[in-house]
């Protein structure tokens, strides 16, 4: 029995959501599910698969934490 975690950070995919949708998530895990049957051969029925939604301040990239590297990006790209 296959078990996949997804880690997908906690912010929406507009700037007015914070979170991925019930329906996102759905589709997440329908996907990941059909990739292990597709693959694998392994049954929908056995497989699971937990979705973690990490908050903003628990990532970063660049050495830096992502609000301060995004704040980065964005001055470099005005210059």
């Amino acid at each position: 029995m296959p078990i996949v975690t997804v880690q997908v950070t906690r912010e929406g995919t507009t700037p007015d959501r914070t979170s991925v949708s019930a329906e996102e998530k759905a589709a997440i895990i329908k996907g990941v599910s059909e990739v292990l049957l597709e693959v694998l051969n392994k049954p929908l029925e056995s497989t699971y698969v937990v979705i973690e939604e990490v908050d903003l301040d628990n990532w970063g990239w660049g050495g830096l934490p992502t609000a301060h590297y995004r704040k980065l990006l964005a001055v470099a790209a005005k210059s």
